[in-house]
Parts: structure tokens; C-alpha cells; sequence
């Protein structure tokens, strides 16, 4: 073991401070190599490709949560013996890059149009330098387990060599174009927009109805966005409208702008809708581009790329769009035109959601566009297939739902950060795509475009292995195998890698599971928003709790594909289950535990019974791991380590360990459950399990221990029930003197009746101990009987509380039994009664409920005759 990672102790100190630690065992197994994959390795391969983050972004609760999951499997796999690689990378974030060094530019009263494009994208450089990557620090401190000798950037030169690549492939098979279509546009960026980068919210607005025409040949129509008239080219009513046939091929003259509206007839428009008329701006809103592009419209551009009114040759050219819509519509007033105003007019637009969050605008415009049409299809059919396993498979019609209704995907943007179109344009107007060890010819000019960030992120499962050549990584970790990320950009990543890696790697999928999370919400299960104020910064959680009890909170609200809400609560108590191992490690180091020693031979019942739910409880973890069902096997781990080894094995260990003839199987056992349990714990909770691990095992590093494959023994069934039965015992006598009022550590004088038959008898010493239980002595006259009906027969406790007992409370908690069993009584003599069911029901069924019966008529006996002993209060 080297120095770098935290020496062997015998002991462990008093408490496990995580800030003093968790960093310096994080840079210990970096340095020893751990998470870097060995491509000659014969291990089988194990692969995992990251959401390349933001170089803009922070770790937020989102990050935290998806990268604990992934570490979680990348770890367990790297203890199953697979050679794993998890790839660390940033995506370059082009629109949210460019704002940010464009803010900078003009706090220094500058801006990039006065820096020129070269200089604006050396300055966006030297940003990324200085600022990029805070989250790539803020992952190791999350403990992620990533191979940093690997680490990639949408950016770097192997990337663009990439983007360039698959482009001209594209190019080439005619699936990329360049084209006139509606788009997202940007007035503050001056750029288009995907939709994924548009938000929708409800907004106050005004819906004018405007009349077009006169006298009979008159149209009212309604718009939110009364500027756009200027730039309308037809008037659409359905062709089966009987009000306006008469019109339908008719010209009408647009107010203030003169120019003759032709009236067409289109199935799109609603006829119980407001007139049943609508007006047709073709290039400035999606529907009437569409219904243009039917009647062969002319589709005017009449606003300019900041948003400013221009071509429309109206006194409102040069005007902002906003000043515009209130002046437009103030002409119309003057001229009688305007036929009704509603206001306020609730309305849902679409808002930038980068910069100021303005509302974007549909405008038609020439972009770059892939045709997804062959690559959709070929992403659905990989999981129809079952080529590609989508979990959990309740979610596949979400997926569905997108590849088979997509759009041709708008791959432009009119940004200076980012990968440039390769396209050259010549002198005449000649157009040439090239790779990227291809030279343009001399004079030609570059595409001014940069592709849509999704673009080079859509290549990264191989293009971080190394595509377009054909190298070691790319052989040995494509197909990658697990893609985990949220439900949310399904359609915005995941499709699309989906598509373009079974086009670039010859109808190889990109993974072989997706894995789709929810999101992460408050503990109240609302979505967590800065507005509200209840986001979550998992860096202070990390800070006042550790970073295990912030990962193993998490993982313990991981549902597959459903959302996961969380609040500090959470976290607290994912800590005090840290303290409790903590504690539980420094009793068995101090008692002696140890994993050299042989389990055995002759266990008692306390050493085959945790045994026996080792052996359970790792089966269920396997099969749940497997699944991905990460809150399932947290569970389970935490009420196995809490509710079974630390609240009864370790107490049941104690009374063992002071007997020489059961201290050496005692100490195995100690040793063994814990071994296994802090290697089951160790993918969520990385840093407090390694230090418990080694100084219980002396083993280099929990990080490179074998996962536990054949933990604990096959479950022996008798001293199964012969436990199951001493706890209820055991927690019957506890709950008798708790509502009694006993104090904890009083000794109260006993005699107990039946342990023999019921097949406890061995252990009279345990549950003495456990519920501290003296021998009755001369004089013994018991005032309480505690009765406790059990597997293996009836034990009666009869207890001397010498005054102590609470008569009042005992009559009550006796009666609260006595109506439980009367209840019982009562529900099986109905069943047992109604001769249709006695007639139809399962023979097993019947017998079973007639056993019940059985047993309420003894305990309504029983009760009774307790209550009736009892003294006067």
C-alpha cells in the first residue's frame, strides 16, 4: 500500500471527520492508478460514457445525483473484475460561453463585432483557461472514478477532426442541406436557437382583432403579435367556411402597408375558432410557413437579425419589435381598423434560455439542417429490436415518441464559439464540404456558421475513443455499456447519439443500456427553481455532512425514471447511518474482529442467522444493482447494517465474545459481515468504507477488493426461526417496560416459563441480558406477566416490577391487544361464516383463516383473564 492512502490502524479514531480525509484518499487512488483503464487488459470490458458538463457549469444537485449513480456501477463493476473506463469530459457550451465572454467585452466597453472574429475567439480561449473546468475539480470531489488520463473536450483538435468527419459523410449522402426554414431566433444573440435551449412560460399579452378589407369583402382577424402584420402575404379560412367561399381567391388590401392579400383556402385553419379567418405571415410564425409553402406565398422578411422592424417600407422600419407592436397598433386605432382588444391575454411564449431571457423570435431564415428521416428510424429500430435495452422500459414510449415524429434537425448557428461549418463557398457561387486533412482551394470563404453545440456532443460515446481512427479504445470500450442520464434530453442527446452512432460506426449502437433517472426535487416533490429559492447546492451538503452522506442520500431516492425529491433531512440521516458503521467498526476492531480467522465450524444461532442474511441481502443487492435499482439496494443495505448486524448481532456478539469457547467464531463472523458490508457499501459510500475497510482487512484499498460473491453462509433455517422468535421476545419484554416506564439500565427480577419447548433455551443468557432480566431469588412474587406467542410455542415472562408497574398503563395496553384480537375474531368468523366462501375459496385459504380463528379465541381468552388479575389501579 502506498504512503498516499490512509496506513492500517488498529484502532479507528473516535469520530470520522470526512474534510480531513476524503481528499487525501481521493488523490491516493488517482496517483495509484486505479481508474485507469488498461486497453490490453483481458478483463471484460466495462464502459460508461459522462453528460460532458458545461465548461461553463458548477456541480449542482442534478450533477451530484447522476455522477454518484455512475460512479456507483463503474465502481462495483471495477470489484467484479471488469476492465472499466468511465471518460471524463466538458462539453464546449457555446451559447452560454459566448454570452459570458460577450457580458465581459462589454463591461470593458467593447464588444466581439469591434474585437473581430479572430480575436473574440482567441479571448473565448484564454476564458476557458482562466474559468473553464471549476466542475471538473468539483467531480473529484464528489469522488468520481473517472480515468483522467483520458479526459476530452468538445473542443480539443481529436474532436474537431471528429466533427469534421462525420459532416462531409453527411455531406456527401445528401443528409446534410442547406435550406430556408422557420426558426428559433435570437434577437440578443442573433442566432438560432434549438429547442431545447427555448423555454415556454405563460405570459400577459393582448389579442387584437384587426379588419381587413371593407364592405363586404371585410375579414376580422386576431394576433397577439399585431407587428407582424407588416409583413402578411395572405389571409387562410377553411375551405368548407360557408362565410367566406365567396372570398376564397379573392385579393384584399393590407392597412398600412397597401400591398393585396390573396385569400386562401387551408384545412389548418379551425372555423369555431375566434373569425375562422387568420392572417398569414409566412416568414415569421411555423404554421403559416407551412401553410405558405402550400399556396406558394411569398414570405417577406420584414425584421432584421436584432429584432428591429426592416424591409417592410412603412414609416415603423428601424423600430424595436416591442415599440413596433405599440405603434402598429395605434395606426390601425387611427384608422378605425381595430375591432376589439382583450386584454390581459394569457398566452404561452417561448424565452431565450440564455442571456436576458427574452422572447424568442420565429423567423425564417437560411440554415444548415441533417436530414434525420433514415437516422430516426434506425434509432427506433435499435430498440425495437432490443439491440438497445431502454430502463426502465416504461419510458420507451417517450422514446419512441421522438425518433418517429422528428423534424430535420437545425445544425446552425450564428456564433463565433464553436465548431465552423465546413463548407467553402467560391468565387461563382460554388459550394465544397471538407474533411479535415482537406485545404479549401485559394480565394474561397469558409461558412461564417458554427454548428449546434449537440452537434460534436452527439459524437461523443466514439469520438472520445478515438473515431474517426481506428484505435485500441475504440475496439476495446464501443460499444460503451451504460448510458445514464435524465429523462429530461432524451431527445436532445440521447437520440441523436443514438443516431449518429449507428451511422458513423457502421450500425454499431452507441450503448447497450439506456438508463433514464428522474429529476431531482425538494422534500416536498416540487421542482426545485432559483424563483422559488429551494435549490440545493450539494457542495454545502458535502461540506456539513461528508461527501458519503450526501452520495448515499441520494442514491437512496433513485427510482428508475421517476423523481427523486430530497431535502437536508435526507442527508442527515444518511450520516447518522455513517456515525452507526463508524461505531459498529471500532466495537468489532476492539473486540478483535478479523478476516483471517476461519468462520466456525459449529455456529451458534446468533452466527448462522447474520450469516444466513448476509448470503440474502447480498443476493437482492446483486439482482437490484442489476437492475439499476439503486434506492432498493441502499435500502436494503442500510436496514441489514442498522436494523440486524448493529441492533442485534453486535449485542447478541457481546455475551459470546466474553465465552472462550464461542470469542474466535465470534470475531470471524464480526469480521466477515463486515467485510462484505463495507464492500457492498463502498460504490455509494467510497471514502468512509475505505477507511473502515482497511483498518479492519489491512488490505491496499477497498477500491480494488474483490466484490463479495459468495458472502455468509446459505440460510440454516432452524436458527432462523430460533432468532426470529428471540427478537419478538426480546422486543415484547422491551415494550412492556417502556410503557411501564421502567428505566432502561433498572434490573427488574424474572422468571421466564417456556423457553425450553419454544427451543430458546440456549439463549436465556442473551435475552436476560438484552432486557435486563435478574434471577427471581427468594421472595420472588411477580405483579406482570408478559405473554409472547411464538413459532416454536408460548414463553411467559413473569416480571417483579416491584411497584414499578403502571397499572393504568398496562390495563391500557392490554386493551389495546384484546380489541386487536377481538377485531381478528370477528373478521374470521365473517369469512367462516358466509357458506359461498367456504364453498369457493382454496382448501389452504379456508384452513388458514380457521387457524387465525384458533389463535384470536386464545388470545381473546388469554387477555381477558390479564385484565381481570390485574389490581385496582
Amino acid at each position: 500500500m502506498t504512503d498516499t492512502l490512509s496506513p492500517r490502524t488498529a484502532d479507528l479514531p473516535a469520530q470520522w471527520n470526512p474534510g480531513e480525509v476524503e481528499g487525501r484518499l481521493y488523490e491516493g487512488w488517482v496517483q495509484a492508478g486505479y481508474f485507469t483503464a488498461d486497453v490490453t487488459s483481458e478483463k471484460p470490458p466495462y464502459s460508461i460514457v459522462i453528460p460532458p458538463p458545461n465548461v461553463t457549469g458548477s456541480l449542482h444537485i442534478g450533477h451530484a445525483f447522476q455522477h454518484t449513480l455512475m460512479d456507483a456501477l463503474c465502481r462495483r463493476r471495477r470489484m467484479q473484475g471488469y476492465e472499466v473506463l468511465w471518460l471524463p469530459g466538458m462539453d464546449h457550451a457555446s451559447i452560454a460561453v459566448h454570452a459570458l465572454v460577450e457580458r465581459a467585452l462589454t463591461a470593458e466597453g467593447t464588444s466581439r463585432r469591434e474585437l473581430g472574429r479572430e480575436k473574440f475567439v482567441e479571448r473565448t480561449w484564454e476564458w476557458k483557461a482562466e474559468y473553464g473546468g471549476k466542475i471538473l475539480d468539483q467531480m473529484r470531489r464528489l469522488g468520481d472514478g473517472v480515468d483522467w488520463s483520458r479526459e476530452r473536450f468538445t473542443m480539443d483538435e481529436k474532436s474537431n477532426a471528429a466533427v469534421r468527419t462525420i459532416f462531409k459523410r453527411l455531406y456527401d449522402d445528401g443528409l446534410i442541406y442547406r435550406a430556408e426554414r422557420m426558426v428559433n431566433w435570437s434577437p440578443e444573440l442573433r442566432s438560432v436557437l434549438s429547442d431545447v435551449e427555448v423555454d415556454h412560460k405563460e405570459v400577459e399579452g393582448e389579442l387584437v382583432s384587426i379588419r381587413y378589407g371593407d364592405g363586404a369583402d371585410a375579414v376580422v382577424v386576431a394576433t397577439t403579435r399585431v407587428e407582424t402584420m407588416l409583413g402578411d402575404t395572405a389571409v387562410a379560412v377553411h375551405p368548407d367556411d360557408e362565410r367566406y367561399r365567396h372570398l376564397v381567391g379573392k385579393e384584399i388590401e393590407l392597412p398600412l402597408v397597401g400591398r393585396m392579400l390573396k385569400v386562401v383556402a387551408d384545412e389548418h385553419v379551425d372555423p369555431s375558432f375566434g373569425t375562422g379567418a387568420v392572417k398569414v405571415t409566412p416568414a415569421h410564425d411555423p404554421n403559416d410557413f407551412e401553410i405558405g409553402r402550400r399556396h406558394g406565398l411569398p414570405m417577406p422578411t420584414i425584421m432584421d437579425e436584432t429584432g428591429k422592424i426592416a424591409g417592410s417600407g412603412t414609416e415603423f422600419d428601424g423600430m424595436d419589435r416591442f415599440e413596433a407592436r405599440v405603434k402598429v397598433r395605434e395606426a390601425l386605432a387611427a384608422q378605425g381598423r381595430i375591432v376589439a382588444e382583450k386584454r390581459p391575454y394569457l398566452h404561452s411564449v417561448g424565452h431565450a434560455s440564455r442571456g436576458k431571457f427574452e422572447p424568442i423570435e420565429p423567423r425564417l431564415s437560411l440554415q444548415w439542417f441533417v436530414k434525420v428521416g433514415p437516422l430516426a428510424k434506425a434509432a427506433g429500430d435499435a430498440v425495437r429490436s432490443g439491440d438497445v435495452v431502454v430502463h426502465p422500459k416504461e419510458l420507451e414510449p417517450r422514446w419512441f415518441g421522438w425518433v418517429d415524429n422528428m423534424h430535420d434537425w437545425c445544425i446552425s448557428r450564428q456564433l463565433w464559439w464553436g465548431h465552423r461549418i465546413p463548407v467553402w463557398y467560391g468565387p461563382d457561387g460554388e459550394q465544397l464540404c471538407l474533411g479535415p486533412d482537406e485545404e479549401p482551394p485559394a480565394g474561397w470563404a469558409q461558412d461564417e456558421d458554427v454548428l449546434d453545440t449537440w452537434f460534436s456532443s452527439a459524437l461523443w460515446p466514439f469520438s472520445t475513443l478515438g473515431w474517426p481512427d481506428k484505435t485500441p479504445d475504440l475496439e476495446r470500450f464501443y460499444p460503451t455499456s451504460v448510458l445514464l442520464t435524465g429523462y429530461d434530453i432524451i431527445f436532445f442527446w440521447v437520440a441523436r447519439m443514438m443516431m449518429f452512432g449507428l451511422y458513423a460506426m457502421d450500425g454499431a449502437r452507441p450503448f447497450d443500456t439506456i438508463v433514464l433517472t428522474g429529476l431531482v426535487r425538494d422534500q416536498y416533490g416540487k421542482k426545485m427553481s432559483k424563483t422559488v429559492g429551494n435549490t440545493v447546492d450539494p457542495l454545502e451538503w458535502m461540506d456539513a455532512y461528508g461527501t458519503d452522506a450526501t452520495r448515499f442520500a441520494l442514491a437512496r431516492v433513485a427510482n428508475p425514471g421517476t423523481d427523486a425529491p430530497i431535502g437536508e433531512d435526507n442527508v442527515a440521516a444518511a450520516r447518522n447511518f455513517g456515525t452507526k458503521l463508524w461505531n459498529a467498526t471500532r466495537f468489532a476492531l476492539s473486540a478483535g474482529a478479523s478476516t483471517a480467522l476461519p468462520l466456525p465450524s459449529s455456529p451458534t444461532d446468533a452466527d448462522a442467522w447474520i450469516l444466513g442474511r448476509l448470503r440474502e441481502v447480498a443476493e437482492q443487492n446483486d439482482a437490484l444493482m442489476d437492475d439499476f435499482q439503486f434506492a432498493k439496494a441502499a435500502e436494503g443495505l442500510y436496514h441489514f447494517a442498522w436494523d440486524e448486524f448493529c441492533s442485534w448481532y453486535i449485542e447478541l456478539a457481546k455475551p459470546q465474545l466474553a465465552d472462550p469457547a464461542t470469542a474466535d467464531g465470534t470475531r470471524a463472523v464480526l469480521g466477515h459481515v463486515l467485510d462484505a458490508l463495507l464492500r457492498m457499501l463502498h460504490p455509494t459510500m467510497p471514502f468512509i468504507t475505505e477507511a473502515m475497510w482497511q483498518a479492519l482487512t489491512g488490505g491496499e484499498s477497498i477500491v480494488v477488493a474483490p466484490w463479495p460473491t459468495d458472502a455468509g453462509s446459505p440460510v440454516e433455517a432452524g436458527a432462523a426461526r430460533r432468532m426470529t422468535d428471540l427478537q419478538k421476545l426480546v422486543t415484547e419484554v422491551r415494550r412492556f417496560r417502556t410503557e411501564q416506564r421502567v428505566p432502561d439500565r433498572k434490573g427488574v427480577a424474572s422468571r421466564i416459563v417456556g423457553l425450553d419447548a419454544a427451543g430458546l433455551g440456549g439463549h436465556v443468557g442473551a435475552i436476560t441480558s438484552l432486557v435486563r432480566l435478574e434471577p427471581p431469588g427468594d421472595g420472588f412474587s411477580p405483579t406482570a406477566t408478559v405473554e409472547v406467542v411464538l413459532a416454536g410455542g408460548t414463553v411467559h415472562v413473569e416480571l417483579d416490577t416491584s411497584g414499578a408497574i403502571d397499572v393504568a398503563a398496562e390495563r391500557t395496553r392490554l386493551g389495546r391487544d384484546l380489541a386487536a384480537a377481538q377485531k381478528e375474531l370477528e373478521q374470521a368468523a365473517k369469512k367462516l361464516g358466509n357458506p359461498k366462501f367456504v364453498e369457493k375459496a382454496p382448501a389452504d385459504v379456508v384452513d388458514g383463516i380457521r387457524a387465525r380463528s384458533a389463535a384470536a379465541s386464545a388470545d381473546v381468552e388469554r387477555l381477558t383473564a390479564r385484565l381481570a388479575a390485574l389490581p385496582d389501579a
